[in-house]
């Protein structure tokens, strides 16, 4: 199973990025999914997570009402849209799928992107 993540950049405070991960190579439709972050210096920090038909989800306190996570099990990508993005938010992003189906709040997953880059600045 490879997952492929993409979508990060650099963005001004209060601006918004949507990034995607394309997971290939397993049947994508019965994982949970979820999206992670690093920053430099920290430990890796869960962001958001989605059940395997969508129809849960589970947010970090410090994303909730900003960051959306959803999924397309028909093109077998994860999607996390971030709106109103904060110098804090600034860290590598890691996508991640778990064939057990369970939602982890913790880096359980057995399925891990490469990571994409997001900068927030003032």
């Amino acid at each position: 199973v490879q997952l492929q993540a993409s979508g990060g950049g650099s963005v001004q405070a209060g601006g918004s990025l949507r990034l995607s991960c394309v997971v290939s190579g397993g049947t994508f439709s019965t994982y949970s999914a979820a999206w992670f972050r690093q920053a430099p210096g920290k430990e890796r920090e869960f962001v958001a997570a989605v059940s395997q038909s969508g129809g849960r989800t589970n947010y970090a306190d410090s994303v909730k009402g900003r960051f959306t996570i959803s999924r397309d099990n028909a093109k077998n990508t994860v999607f996390l849209q971030m709106n109103s993005l904060k110098i804090g938010d600034t860290a590598v992003y890691y996508c991640a799928a778990d064939s057990s189906g369970m939602i982890w709040l913790r880096p359980n997953y057995n399925y891990w992107g490469q990571g994409t880059q997001v900068t927030v600045s003032s």
